[in-house]
């Protein structure tokens, strides 16, 4: 189905879903939004992408299982720069009879966000009231979520007093944590300070996300003690610390060697919680930092042991040192182990080892490598791959060579 008459199908199934019967099972060709989130995960052509979503069912299932099927396909569609089309996706749904549900509108706003799309999620939200859609903070939230996801932070804190005033919401704790990452993301911690003084006036519960927020941000900004000083009221307030905070504080950590990593993992396990990957993802990088390769590589392998799964940041970082440190045949494992898991690094990345595997006249596993990125990357990505296989004079990979992720 090409994307054409995937977009038609959406228009489609958007003007009848009220009117039409229960499909599911009778017709087999539609799936649950569970499934349909479960395959996105994995399709990164973006035809692909919206052929999956318009085959969901018509029958509603909740807001918050629709929009993470709507999310991933926006994603897969604007990592192609498919703009139009996701206008028009997006577009679509507005036809649909249950747009003037606040949550099923605000998922169009948070989607926007996503693509970058900021105008178009302000103006859908100013379209409100001709849609017949409720406000609340519900669509606030969207709004301001849209603002931080498609960078546009210093419109976030104009929003935030505008709409609230136009409309007499009162923020909710919500509210002011996209206003306060906001800040924090323009490198004005103070200011989110400020604000975090007016969330304790009003009664407003500050989350640890919040505090981790602008602790990370005093990090960032080289004050240390400052962001020391949230971590030391977070404790004293009695704020629930989660594993989160504490990863903050290792990636400022980090670089003062593996010991220091090891003795915050202790602690986070010493306070009754779990270090997590990116715990892990941390003393692992340390240790390639330090030229500790062995040691790195024994922490990605006991990861599973801790209860836990590698990442795309594990694979990336782990598979960029092992090139560095000339280990090209290693380097090739961990690529075909995240080819299993569906965590493929990026292609600066892979680059280096690709090239190294020529290098070390590993022609096969090279063009092997090429053959399955090619297949997991959006189009405007493989155009560089294929003009590093060009570059590298690597021709196309024999009848009888298979895909990694066959092997």
């Amino acid at each position: 189905m090409s994307s054409l008459l995937a977009l038609r199908r959406l228009r489609h199934l958007s003007t009848t879903a009220a009117a039409a019967p229960s499909t599911t099972a009778t017709n087999p060709s539609t799936i649950t939004t569970s499934r349909a989130k479960s395959k996105l995960k994995h399709v990164y052509d973006p035809d692909k992408a919206l052929e999956i979503y318009s085959s969901v069912s018509p029958d509603y299932t909740s807001p918050l299982s629709s929009r993470y099927t709507q999310e991933y396909t926006v994603r897969r569609l604007a990592k192609s720069h498919r703009f139009s089309d996701i206008e028009n996706f997006l577009e679509s749904h507005k036809n649909d009879p249950k747009i003037t549900q606040e949550p099923f509108l605000s998922s169009l706003i948070r989607s926007y966000g996503i693509a970058g799309m900021f105008d178009h999620a302000l103006k859908t939200y100013n379209q409100m009231e001709d849609l017949g859609t409720p406000r609340s903070n519900v669509s606030f939230n969207a709004l301001l979520s849209a603002g931080n996801s498609s960078k546009n932070f210093s419109r976030v804190p104009e929003l935030f007093d505008e709409m609230s005033h136009r409309y007499g919401f009162l923020p909710n704790k919500f509210s002011y944590g996209n206003l306060i990452k906001s800040y924090c993301e323009m490198g004005l911690p103070e200011s989110a300070m400020e604000r975090l003084k007016e969330m304790e006036k009003k009664g407003i519960e500050i989350t640890a996300v919040t505090n981790t927020t602008i602790m990370h941000s005093f990090y960032k900004k080289g004050k240390k003690e400052e962001a020391e000083r949230v971590w030391s009221e977070m404790v004293k307030s009695g704020c629930p610390i989660d594993v989160g905070a504490y990863n903050v504080r290792i990636m400022n950590f980090h670089g003062e060697g593996p010991e220091s990593v090891k003795k915050f993992i202790e602690e986070i396990s010493n306070a009754g919680l779990k270090p997590d990957t990116i715990s892990y993802n941390y003393l692992m990088t340390s240790y390639c930092k330090n030229g500790m390769m062995d040691e790195a590589f024994k922490v990605y392998e006991d990861l599973e042991g801790n209860g836990c799964k590698p990442n795309a940041a594990t694979f990336r970082t782990l598979i960029f040192y092992l090139c560095k440190k000339q280990r090209f045949e290693t380097g090739y494992k961990v690529f075909k182990e995240s080819v299993a898991v569906h965590k493929i690094p990026d292609f600066n990345t892979l680059k280096h080892l690709v090239e190294g595997l020529v290098n070390r006249s590993k022609m096969k596993e090279a063009k092997g490598m090429i053959r399955t990125v090619k297949k997991k990357f959006p189009p405007n990505v493989v155009k560089a791959w294929e003009k590093l296989q060009k570059d590298l004079g690597l021709e196309i990979a024999d009848a009888n060579e298979v895909d990694l992720q066959e092997t």
